[in-house]
């Protein structure tokens, strides 16, 4: 239980946990998501309850002015809370409130008029495609035991290859092999969605699944690490850190920055940007939109640099 549910009333605290229960079930949102939930919205009902004195009830959600938002987001920014975060955190109460409103009936217009902070979306630094294919190139090097290169190779060439997180790269187990033309993956929020294997990956995940010394049963990881357990995300990023340090990429050349890449350089291709959005397994366009963004920027270096008018 969370210092912020201690100031609310039965009522609420109920209240609260049906909501994040029809968010998990509904909207297949991850246990961690769902514990961020409550702790934004239990944040901000436990601010209401000292604001205002007392525990926090629905009449007193339902009383809340514009003030009182301001307040909030006032001390929130004062606990050095990012204009993001806060964002975050609005959108959390935003949905608790509405969800509560129409189910007891009363107003909350002070709370749906309060307006996000402004902040600036970092957009994706994806690598080059040659960069892209030096890495992969690179990366069995970076390890004194073969299989264990092919295997580093191998997750690389499925972070890049289809796009994929690093998490559901490190989920698959035995259960998906061989690999085929097209992987079944389950994402984030339990989203499925059918990724295409290239020639290029099936090979690499051939190579490596030959040299394992690990029997790959149904329900074993498929990357294992030398003792055989599950490989761990963190090898990875240090392998990486190695081989951008090696061919001089920048620090934004991380695990995610591959997945960033593949989008990018399938939009640069012509890519559909709504068929990029299955691949990826985004829950909404906006998230895909970023890519046009990135595209649009590299776009301009290119002009920047040969435009006659702009060399002027």
């Amino acid at each position: 239980m969370t210092a912020g549910s201690l100031a609310l009333s039965p009522a609420l605290r109920d209240a609260l946990q049906d909501w994040l229960a029809r968010r998990a079930a509904l909207d297949g949102a991850s246990p961690h998501t769902i514990e961020a939930y409550r702790q934004d919205v239990a944040g901000f009902l436990g601010f209401l309850a000292g604001h205002l004195g007392g525990s926090a009830g629905v009449a007193q959600l339902g009383a809340v002015t514009q003030s009182d938002m301001r307040a909030w987001m006032a001390a929130s920014r004062a606990q050095g809370i990012g204009a993001r975060s806060l964002a975050r955190k609005l959108s959390a109460v935003k949905s608790f409130a509405r969800w509560l409103a129409e189910r007891e009936g009363f107003d909350i217009s002070a709370i749906l008029a309060a307006r996000a902070p402004k902040y600036s979306r970092s957009l994706p630094r994806p690598i080059s495609a040659d960069a892209a294919r030096e890495v992969i190139a690179t990366v069995p090097m970076q390890t004194r035991t073969d299989w264990a290169g092919l295997r580093d190779a191998a997750v690389v060439t499925l972070l890049y290859g289809c796009g994929l997180r690093i998490s559901e790269a490190l989920g698959l187990t035995g259960r998906d092999l061989p690999l085929g033309e097209a992987l079944r993956i389950h994402g984030k929020g339990g989203r499925m969605r059918l990724v295409p294997v290239l020639p290029a990956a099936q090979k690499a995940m051939a190579a490596y699944l030959h040299a394992c010394p690990h029997a790959m049963t149904p329900d074993a990881p498929v990357f294992r690490g030398i003792r055989g357990g599950a490989l761990n995300r963190r090898h990875i990023a240090q392998v990486l850190e190695s081989v951008r340090l090696q061919l001089g990429l920048p620090a934004s050349a991380t695990p995610h920055a591959l997945r960033h890449s593949f989008a990018t350089h399938l939009l640069a291709a012509g890519g559909d940007l709504r068929a990029i959005q299955e691949l990826l397994g985004h829950a909404s366009l906006a998230s895909t939109q970023v890519y046009t963004a990135v595209d649009a920027t590299r776009m301009m270096d290119v002009y920047d640099a040969a435009h006659p008018r702009a060399r002027r």
